[in-house]
């Protein structure tokens, strides 16, 4: 009596694999074709493409490693620093005759400097440090170790992915971004590369130069030109056509830019301006960064909900956890930098839960990004779960910023 049933079960999976056995042989025959001609010619024709199809195999091979192996990735690399031992904020003087003034922290600093700003507004970083005693040593900034440290793990640890030629051509012409492979390293970086860009301008603009009377540091002003570069180009490009200086060349130069500041400052030659009105400003900035992350991924995630068949929720997903891992480290270290403004303004309890947010949301590492409908209950929505994560050290760093500005 079931026999008919099991029949038609049969032929249902036998025409079904035959379906199979077809696919896979109309998409197989060309290679098969160009096998069967390759092994019919001379070896002076086999030598050449021979040694043509060996190179490609070595230079996708190449590309491949580098996108799978993520070098020194550390969740937990904030650890390394040890910024519980810093004593100082950022600029002060720590050893040396010019370590007994008096004041604490970068107070002294900034008064030292104020007091020789010449009648028209006009200094330099050498003078702001003058009445300093000879051999002094100064607190260096964890913010800018932390920075330099972030551009060295992108160029130098790792490959750059994003300006490499095989992710510039792409599959078969098609960006790598949109397709679901081999992609997610590269928007990583970029995240990273996206704080490192906000705390540069911030280290330029207000934290490496006294109020807005004295001039902008030279070396600070250098690698935050250079790690604007374009984040794409590669050692050739079409417009403008012509050789050209590809991208981790400038953020390298950045990252000597960035230790060459600390160095100067160490010496007490260089000013890190670790006021509260400063750091205001810096936590707005990075507020306004998140902001546009968060916005980015919840326009992904409100009209893209193909689960995991969304290939570019991968590169939502990889840019916001490299931007937040940037971010992880950058906060940490202002956080020593400015600790006379977090101890004295009774920041502390809120910075460390905004650290530990920031850790948080670096244990969410799935193996395949799904932008599943925030009601679904088939596919996760990781993206969901990410914005999540970051609208929340987005508020504590508001309401940090509206503390310290009352």
């Amino acid at each position: 009596m079931l026999d008919p049933i099991v029949v038609f079960f049969q032929r249902v999976f036998t025409a079904i694999g035959r379906a199979i056995g077809l696919a896979v042989s109309w998409l197989l025959w060309p290679f098969v074709a160009l096998g069967n001609w390759y092994r019919a010619r001379s070896w002076i024709i086999k030598g050449p493409i021979g040694l043509v199809l060996l190179g490609l195999i070595f230079f996708y091979g190449y590309f491949i490693w580098q996108t799978q192996a993520w070098t020194n990735f550390d969740p937990d690399y904030v650890n390394r620093y040890k910024l519980s031992e810093r004593k100082v904020p950022a600029g002060s003087p720590i050893s040396g005759p010019g370590a007994t003034t008096g004041q604490s922290g970068s107070a002294a600093a900034t008064s030292q400097a104020a007091a020789v700003v010449p009648s028209d507004g006009s200094t330099t970083e050498a003078l702001d440090m003058a009445q300093l005693p000879a051999g002094t040593v100064c607190q260096t900034s964890a913010t800018v170790d932390v920075a330099a440290d972030l551009i060295d793990l992108n160029v130098n640890q790792n490959a750059w992915i994003s300006s490499m030629l095989a992710y510039k051509l792409g599959l078969f012409g098609m960006d790598w971004d949109d397709t679901p492979w081999l992609d997610n390293k590269a928007s990583f970086q970029r995240g990273i590369n996206q704080a490192v860009r906000r705390t540069s301008v911030e280290l330029v603009d207000s934290l490496g130069r006294v109020r807005g009377t004295s001039g902008v540091n030279n070396d600070l002003q250098a690698a935050r030109g250079n790690i604007q570069f374009d984040e794409e180009t590669w050692y050739f490009g079409i417009n403008p056509f012509g050789p050209k200086t590809p991208t981790p060349s400038f953020y390298r130069a950045a990252e000597r830019d960035l230790r060459k500041f600390n160095v100067s400052l160490g010496k007490c030659e260089a000013i890190f301006d670790g006021r509260s009105d400063n750091m205001v400003e810096f936590l707005d900035r990075i507020a306004n960064d998140l902001g546009n992350t968060s916005a980015i991924i919840r326009e992904r995630s409100e009209f893209h909900n193909g689960g995991w068949f969304d290939t570019r929720a991968d590169d939502r997903f990889w840019f916001a956890f490299g931007q937040l891992y940037g971010y992880y480290g950058i906060l940490s270290a202002a956080g020593a930098d400015f600790e006379n403004v977090v101890a004295q303004r009774g920041l502390t309890p809120i910075y460390t839960e905004t650290l530990k947010q920031l850790r948080s949301a670096l244990r969410i590492q799935p193996l395949i990004i799904s932008n599943g409908r925030e009601d679904g209950w088939i596919m996760p929505t990781h993206l969901a779960t990410m914005g999540f994560y970051i609208l929340r050290v987005r508020s504590n760093l508001v309401e940090m910023r509206d503390i310290l500005a009352r």
